[in-house]
């Protein structure tokens, strides 16, 4: 497990509570965590993968709609 201790970690500004989660960009890879779970490992995705996944967000192709699962 890579040591993320020193690492800078942004949310985002629409997170009131410690509900969301946080990522770190790193030199070849982008980090994700649970921000109220801080000490547990973190998730790792190439920057194309995390590209992918934030064009994917902007273009609505995640669908929550009736019957989806969303975790509360």
């Amino acid at each position: 497990m890579a040591d993320l201790s020193e690492t800078p970690w942004r949310k985002s500004s629409f997170c009131n509570t410690n509900s969301c989660v946080e990522v770190a960009v790193l030199d070849s890879h982008v980090a994700m965590r649970d921000a109220k779970q801080q000490t547990q490992p973190a998730l790792f995705f190439t920057k194309a993968e995390w590209s992918a996944f934030l064009e994917g967000a902007r273009n609505d192709e995640f669908d929550f709609g009736p019957g989806a699962f969303v975790p509360e």
